[in-house]
């Protein structure tokens, strides 16, 4: 199965530009060090067409923990293949990186799913999908991978201030009193 790759206006592409020509160069400068670090360029691997900023999808398999392919945060059509021989093999290597805006596992067995998604330090993890999103939904990273939250009831709070006001009550009133003022104040 291949990915088209063109105009985001055309609904049969499924795959669009980078959105600039510093995004489009930093994508590309991380595939060659992929090849350069001794990953497996398995399809892709440079750019689609001779106009804009498209970038062929590209997967590399083969890939170990100290490139850069898989310390960095791409942000673009490239796929990293790990091997790993169990769970929590996948849960430390995962978190050890100082990025977590989102994972995903897939798995038929729920178990699986649950105890990656729980252990995994990302904002989002997809389960059996990939890049879903509901406005209901928080959306947000770890670690370096931003702060705060965008949708959802937590996207509220970039909107908001919180304040908190103290007022010393003086020791004459008595407790009812001070329970009226605190009443009044709230």
């Amino acid at each position: 199965m291949k990915r088209t790759v063109g105009s985001p206006w055309d609904t049969d592409n499924e795959q669009g530009p980078q959105v600039d020509k510093l995004q489009f160069n930093k994508i590309l400068d991380l595939i060659e060090s992929g090849k350069k670090e001794g990953a497996n360029l398995k399809c892709g691997g440079d750019r689609h067409g001779d106009k804009g900023y498209f970038i062929q999808p590209t997967v590399f398999s083969d890939v170990t923990d100290e490139m850069r392919i898989a310390k960095e945060e791409i942000f673009g059509p490239v796929m990293q293949i790990f091997k790993f021989s169990t769970i929590d093999e996948v849960i430390d290597r995962a978190n050890n990186t100082a990025f977590g805006l989102g994972a995903a596992v897939n798995t038929t067995n729920i178990n699986t799913a649950l105890e990656v998604a729980h252990g995994v330090r990302a904002g989002t993890v997809w389960v059996n999908c990939f890049d879903n999103f509901s406005a209901a939904a928080p959306f947000g990273g770890y670690k370096m991978s931003g702060s705060g939250r965008e949708l959802g009831e937590y996207g509220l709070t970039q909107y908001s201030e919180v304040k908190t006001v103290m007022v010393k009550i003086p020791k004459k009133n008595t407790w009812r009193s001070q329970y009226k003022i605190l009443k009044f104040i709230l």
